[in-house]
């Protein structure tokens, strides 16, 4: 479905003036709005949850909007909005609209676990937004309310299609395998791109702070998971989706309608190409998922100070690699905080 704001996606080369210590182009921001959730997902988020932020420290979308047009000159060109999860935060078609709003902006994705986007998906598409990802660890309705830690209804297969139908596309559904949990439906979740024009991307599991119950025995390599592929169907490497600004590899089926893709932070890092930085939602930039540097926008922005100061210095501070596998995880208590 094609909608009003649809742009040409491009590969031209854009002057990226955002550059960290190792040479790398910044181009690309993701958006913490809440750190809030109504799931409670074995990795991610403790079952009591967490200490919530107070509202007064939450950057409203006139504070997000102003963050991303001091950047967007500089060579930020993708966004993606998440939390918590987003669309808990009211009103999110207004930040959306906001954002489509400034002229240098290519792309606006939207990382949710679904739930909500049968209601909202329409709505997102209409004010601006580009595509989804959504976060889909079960295709099993009993498995589901297990790894999620919440009596919910939750039809992810229909959520996909609503979002599909609104124009946002393409799907990309993220799937975090782990051992004994839930790798026994790896080969379901393929199976789905023989059908649908969706992108299946399996993550390794990553232990972070209060989730390291889940432990390395529950990382299922990258590899062993294509391997399981295989008994599917013959699988040879693939283009990605039209539009991405991540790390996976991508294979498809023989004449398959989408693609599976593996995201390897534990077995093959991925740093040395990272474009990305991440804005907190208490105005924290945060420049390596798992690195002890933040820098606070916060409070420059509140006393109407220029940001690009902070953002360079930030950017220079920028570690070449996270350590996620010494552990160190820069002081994360779950991936809620920053979105992952």
């Amino acid at each position: 479905m094609g909608r009003p704001h649809d742009r040409e996606w491009s590969n031209r080369d854009v002057s990226v003036t955002l550059r960290d210590g190792f040479g790398r182009g910044i181009e690309y921001l993701r958006i913490s709005v809440t750190d809030r959730c109504n799931f409670r997902c074995l990795y991610c988020m403790p079952l009591s949850g967490l200490e919530w932020l107070p509202k007064s420290d939450i950057l409203s979308y006139e504070e997000i909007a102003a963050v991303v047009g001091e950047l967007a000159p500089l060579g930020l060109r993708r966004l993606r909005i998440t939390g918590g999860e987003p669309t808990l935060r009211p009103d999110l078609e207004r930040l959306i609209g906001m954002l489509r709003s400034i002229p240098e902006i290519e792309d606006i994705s939207l990382s949710t676990n679904g739930a909500r986007l049968p209601a909202l998906a329409r709505l997102f598409a209409g004010a601006g937004l580009d595509r989804v990802n959504m976060s889909v660890d079960s295709l099993r309705p009993e498995r589901i309310k297990a790894i999620s830690r919440r009596t919910t209804d939750f039809d992810p297969i229909a959520a996909a299609k609503a979002a599909e139908e609104a124009g946002l596309s393409p799907i990309k559904i993220n799937v975090v395998v782990m051992r004994g949990i839930n790798d026994d439906e790896v080969c379901d979740f393929a199976r789905l791109t023989l059908e649908h024009e969706w992108h299946v991307r399996f993550i390794e599991l990553m232990p972070v702070g209060e989730m390291r119950e889940l432990t390395w025995d529950h990382v299922v390599p990258a590899d062993e998971i294509l391997h399981r592929l295989e008994t599917v169907a013959p699988i040879a490497p693939a283009p990605g989706p039209e539009r991405g600004n991540g790390p996976a590899r991508y294979f498809a089926f023989s004449g398959a309608h989408g693609t599976v893709g593996v995201i390897t932070p534990m077995s093959h890092t991925y740093c040395g190409s990272c474009n990305r930085v991440r804005l907190t939602a208490d105005g924290r930039l945060r420049t390596c998922l798992f690195g002890d540097e933040e820098t606070d926008l916060r409070t420059p922005l509140r006393e109407g100070l220029p940001l690009e100061p902070f953002f360079r210095s930030a950017l220079a501070s920028k570690p070449e690699e996270h350590h996620l596998l010494q552990m160190s995880v820069g002081g994360l208590r779950a991936l809620s905080q920053v979105g992952g």
